[in-house]
């Protein structure tokens, strides 16, 4: 079969390894990959954001992309970008008056699927360890996201795919359905109660004593990893930013003829900590140990992809193995 890769904004710019883990999976499969050329956003950003106009360009440029060569089907490693193309792209397009953009795009979303879905679905594979050859001696919990279970409705065909890896060690993630705060642009507009709903996620994250938390969406992972790693940073749950702390304390100095002089000093830097009571200083470590009010540190996110990718040849290292985190996302 002849398979286009979308591989999506996100992934494109920020993981490339789950493009290429995907690659992977599809060639072992024994089918022909490529990559057409143009493709960029699908849009959703302005589309959640009421920007119609502004997504109706965005959308022809997707459908460009993906008409200008031959393929069977098409595969996405993420499950809100294919719900984008179906649920939303002919439904602007027609809003915007533009019928045949909004036929071209119908017709490229029936034939794009998300990878596990595309994996179950119509390639029928069940055990990851027998049809893909997949390997993970690792303990791993699996975050779903909103698009994934509500619009694509996948059901269990991820999280069955990730427990069917050879050596894996899955663990139930508590309050699995429970949004993670991303949102698309929902945690950029309302970046407190994206933040509340991130630390509720991470505390269960944190509860699993899982190595990775995996997932289908590059957008989740990135912002449950960069949860984590605030947590790693400042063993706080919380959703407050990191920033430099700058306070002001009172002064006084005497000089040679007795005469005392009292001034206000700034004081900037969060290593000072002359602003708290004697009771309060030295509370915060310096670097958070393996474990914060009884939980585990050192945790990362990863996508599916690159899980099932993994072989016994040529396995994923998780950190404690030596691989690199950015930002709480396994690279």
């Amino acid at each position: 079969m002849r398979i286009a890769l979308f591989a999506t904004c996100i992934v494109d710019a920020m993981y490339p390894e789950v493009a290429q883990a995907t690659v992977r999976i599809l060639r072992r499969l024994g089918h022909e990959v490529i990559f057409p050329e143009g493709q960029s956003c699908c849009g959703q950003m302005h589309i959640n954001s009421g920007k119609f106009a502004q997504a109706e360009p965005v959308i022809a440029n997707h459908v460009r992309a993906f008409t200008s060569t031959e393929w069977d089907v098409a595969v996405a490693p993420s499950a809100s970008c294919v719900a984008s193309l179906s649920h939303q792209q002919p439904m602007v397009a027609e809003r915007m008056g533009n019928d045949a953009l909004a036929s071209e795009a119908s017709e490229v979303a029936d034939r794009t699927y998300e990878l596990t879905q595309f994996l179950t679905d119509i390639e029928g594979v069940t055990d990851a360890a027998a049809d893909l050859g997949s390997y993970f001696p690792h303990r791993v919990t699996y975050h779903p996201s909103c698009h994934g279970m509500r619009l694509l409705r996948l059901g269990d065909r991820q999280s069955s795919l990730v427990r069917s890896v050879e050596g894996i060690d899955f663990v139930e993630l508590p309050l699995a359905d429970s949004c993670c705060g991303f949102g698309g642009t929902f945690s950029v507009k309302n970046p407190e109660v994206s933040s509340a709903m991130l630390a509720d996620k991470v505390r269960t994250i944190q509860a699993t004593e899982a190595d990775l938390c995996t997932g289908g969406d590059a957008s989740c992972l990135l912002h449950i990893g960069g949860g984590m790693s605030r947590f790693e940073r400042t063993g706080r749950f919380d959703g407050t930013p990191d920033v430099t702390a700058v306070h002001v304390k009172e002064t006084s100095t005497t000089d040679a003829q007795g005469h005392t002089t009292e001034r206000l000093t700034t004081v900037v830097g969060a290593d000072d900590d002359d602003h708290l009571t004697p009771g309060q200083r030295g509370t915060a470590p310096a670097e958070p140990s393996r474990t914060q009010s009884g939980f585990r540190v050192g945790q990362a996110a990863v996508h599916l992809a690159r899980i099932l990718a993994s072989t016994k040849d040529d396995p994923l290292r998780v950190p404690s193995e030596g691989a690199e985190v950015s930002g709480g996302s396994l690279r």
